[in-house]
């Protein structure tokens, strides 16, 4: 491979949210990557910091054709440079969304178990979170249709948060199943919000559907959160883009962007977005050929070494999804006694609000960490069946 994605860089005492654990731990949750970023990005990071001057931000004309053309050449979908936004984050963009186009008391529905996050951002600004599960069956996931009808039809509900491709089941939304959403959302009333950051980080050969692609009922009533961050590793960069093909949705969002003060980017958020775009394919495809390798070890130690631990499998994202339900234990208590006895930090599957047992794992680190956490959990599940 040109690119190295074997070699460990320590992140403790750089602030590393993911790395503030104790001693000896191995972090294996939050939704960042130990690898270091695209080279092109770090070299453009760098020489904007050796300019010296860190000054008010624009964004130039790069900036959207950056965007337009990843999304035109990765994608096969054709934004317009009218229809983009500068945002500093998905989070905010969703936030600001959430109280621009609704009133506190209505419903934002949510297709569970979903990024823990969008709970945070339906409850902090007073509105109902509405929750869909997702139905298990024949090892992947699909929307409830007729729950789905049911709780969009509900006069209360006014916004569906959408995660495209789906986090933390790794689902890639096919473009019949996006239809059908956006047919009911249509009818309903009900606006979409597509959380698509996962969207570059699929298995190689796999594509995501980007919503407001499928349909002119899609296009029309969508609101679509894309940035570099989760697939070049940028998440302390602050970056991101919002797509609105409709007028009068996207002059909503841009009153709602500029009056919450997220609508400016820092000096670094358009070189790093624009070096991601412009120079990062080989790089991105390369570390997708990693991760799927890593996806595919992990599959084949669980089969072998921990037969009660078993992988749904996906098609996207470096996030897995454990099924522990063979243990006998609630996903909190399974989390805290894996940590506790060998160090091992996973995500507890219920506050994605799963009601089964499930765990979410980070793969996205070198092969040796992977073989480390993948000995620790054997270590641990053993201990537990004991």
């Amino acid at each position: 491979m040109r690119y190295d994605f074997d070699s460990f860089t320590d992140r403790k005492g750089t602030y590393a949210l993911k790395w503030d654990v104790r001693k000896g731990e191995l972090p294996m949750w939050v939704a960042d990557m130990d690898f270091n970023t695209a080279p092109a990005v770090t070299e453009a990071l760098v020489m904007r910091a050796w300019h010296g001057i860190y000054g008010y931000t624009t964004i130039p004309d790069k900036w959207y054709d950056a965007y337009i053309n990843w999304w035109k050449d990765r994608h096969n979908v054709e934004y317009k440079r009218h229809e983009l936004l500068f945002s500093t984050g998905v989070i905010p963009t969703i936030s600001s969304c959430i109280r621009k186009l609704t009133t506190p008391g209505e419903n934002v529905l949510i297709m569970t178990p979903v990024y823990n996050i969008f709970y945070n951002c339906i409850r902090n600004n007073g509105r109902n979170v509405l929750e869909v599960p997702l139905v298990y069956e024949k090892d992947s996931c699909f929307p409830d249709w007729t729950a789905l009808e049911k709780a969009l039809s509900d006069p209360q509900t006014s916004l569906m948060l959408l995660c495209n491709p789906h986090n933390p089941v790794g689902r890639i939304w096919n473009r019949q199943e996006l239809e059908r959403i956006g047919e009911l959302a249509e009818k309903y009333g009900v606006t979409v919000l597509s959380d698509e950051i996962h969207c570059d980080i699929t298995d190689p050969g796999k594509d995501y559907v980007p919503y407001a692609s499928v349909s002119e009922k899609c296009r029309k009533n969508c609101i679509i959160c894309v940035s570099p961050t989760k697939a070049f590793n940028l998440a302390g960069i602050q970056t991101s883009a919002v797509v609105i093909p409709d007028v009068r949705l996207r002059h909503k969002v841009w009153r709602a962007l500029n009056t919450d003060e997220v609508a400016e980017p820092n000096v670094f958020a358009v070189d790093a977005a624009v070096a991601a775009f412009t120079k990062g394919g080989d790089w991105l495809d390369e570390l997708r050929e990693y991760l799927l390798r890593n996806k595919k070890r992990t599959a084949e130690f669980l089969e072998k070494e921990i037969p009660a631990v078993k992988l749904m499998p996906s098609d996207a994202t470096y996030l897995l999804w454990l099924d522990c339900s063979d243990i006998g234990l609630t996903s909190s208590e399974l989390a805290k006694r894996i940590r506790q006895k060998t160090g091992l930090y996973l995500s507890d599957g219920r506050q994605y609000g799963e009601r089964g047992c499930f765990l979410r794992m980070n793969i996205a680190c070198p092969a040796s960490l992977l073989e480390d956490g993948l000995r620790r959990l054997k270590k641990a599940v053993d201990a537990i069946m004991l």
